[in-house]
């Protein structure tokens, strides 16, 4: 196994912890504000009617594209919450406990994606649960607005960031996740796709010793940070964690599981990559280092003498010693709980661009760091230059944020990506003008 060593990138100390003013929205992004309930902390786009336009799904409910104000139900929506006003009187609302309360609930409903599961030609969804539970896919009844089918694909769903992708090559993606104490992935059995999907872990299950002296698995229902990528450039997928990189063996048909490369990659963010950021062939990780804190980051892969360090360049900031500086990061932007983030090319030059943002109330209006801080949605635009890398902030809209995930992807046909939105304010698009 290779020595792996992180090299800090340092920049100079300016400013302080706390979240830069955004700049003034520039008209570029017509937004739609589907609905200010509270179901899911995502949000997917698909085609669910077979009409050829993109159609967006938010918790128990999938609206129609392009105008997205036609609302159809797919899942129970029987769930209300009572709140209260500020007059004190109290209102039963529709959904969780949000935006429009000043308490903090939680959603069964993460993260969500759309991919055909049965082969029958119609977009499924699938729905990766609240950590430690469940996670289900809903089979598209072809039409009409009937109740779909719910199939449980895997019992437990551990981390905060689980994802839907193609791991093994085999042209159908799986769930990615920790479960049970490890890391592995479940791939549904495309002969029969109503059973429950078959879990591979590739990890062993360490514990830790926690502050009470007692042992606990160190991969549990809310660990932070998880992704899939080609780290070595086999032409294999790797799975990426906070603590290093698993890599994926030649075949899978033993069983065995995968080597790890220790590594740091911050603290504990959301969804990880492995992408070439500054075009020298190597592929570099991009993370946040904390999700609940600040701070956003890519870790350039170099080799020095055979062996694989890893050199971290901030993109935005992140607080210094004991919290009081913050270390401005490269663009100087600074925001808090950078807890979702999709990897696009958003100009068609060919090279991806990151799209992130605040998750807004992750622990409702009284937990984490600058709770009530603008609700942030950037994308930053990488360039390439002479090996050298440079990231370009956008502000898309400083009011709604992020949930656990965010998803860009074109939802008009206009050939430029569009962003989707689930959180604790409701489900948002935005359509690139």
């Amino acid at each position: 196994m290779k020595l792996l060593r992180i090299l800090p990138f340092v920049l100079p100390v300016a400013v302080f912890a706390q979240s830069t003013t955004p700049p003034a929205l520039d008209g570029q992004w017509e937004r739609k504000h589907l609905t200010p309930h509270f179901w899911a902390e995502g949000a997917c786009s698909g085609d669910f009617n077979k009409d050829g336009k993109m159609d967006v799904a938010y918790g128990p409910y999938w609206f129609e594209g392009p105008a997205f104000t036609a609302k159809h139900t797919f899942w129970d929506d029987s769930k209300t919450s009572v709140i209260k006003k500020a007059d004190g009187t109290e209102e039963s609302i529709p959904g969780y406990k949000g935006a429009l309360s000043t308490d903090n609930e939680y959603s069964q409903d993460f993260l969500a994606y759309s991919h055909d599961i049965n082969a029958d030609g119609w977009a499924d969804i699938v729905v990766l649960g609240f950590p430690g539970k469940e996670s289900w896919w809903f089979e598209n009844p072809k039409g009409g607005d009937a109740k779909w089918a719910q199939h449980v694909a895997i019992d437990v769903t551990d981390n905060e960031s689980p994802t839907l992708t193609d791991l093994n090559g085999d042209g159908r993606p799986e769930i990615v996740c920790m479960s049970n104490g490890a890391v592995g992935y479940a791939e549904y059995d495309p002969k029969n796709p109503k059973a429950k999907w078959a879990w591979h872990d590739i990890s062993p299950k360490p514990v830790v010793t926690g502050p009470d002296g007692k042992d606990k698995p160190r991969y549990f229902r809310f660990t932070h940070g998880i992704g899939v990528g080609d780290v070595n450039g086999d032409g294999r997928a790797d799975i990426l964690e906070s603590s290093g990189w698993w890599e994926q063996p030649a075949s899978l048909a033993s069983g065995s599981l995968w080597s790890k490369h220790e590594a740091e990659f911050g603290g504990g963010g959301a969804q990880m990559f492995a992408y070439d950021v500054n075009g020298d062939g190597k592929n570099d990780i991009i993370t946040s280092l904390a999700a609940h804190m600040y701070g956003i980051a890519w870790f350039e892969q170099f080799d020095d003498a055979g062996a694989t360090g890893w050199r971290r360049h901030l993109i935005t900031g992140t607080p210094g010693p004991e919290g009081k500086p913050v270390v401005p990061g490269e663009t100087g932007v600074i925001f808090s709980q950078p807890h979702a983030i999709d990897l696009i090319d958003m100009n068609g030059d060919g090279v991806k661009d990151m799209v992130t943002g605040k998750r807004y109330w992750a622990h409702g209006p009284k937990g984490d760091p600058e709770p009530m801080a603008p609700k942030v949605l950037w994308w930053f635009e990488l360039k390439r230059a002479d090996g050298k890398a440079t990231w370009t902030p956008h502000l898309i809209d400083d009011n709604s944020g992020v949930g656990t995930q965010v998803m860009a992807s074109d939802l008009n046909g206009d050939n430029k990506p569009d962003v989707v939105v689930g959180n604790k304010a409701g489900a948002f698009v935005f359509l690139r003008k």
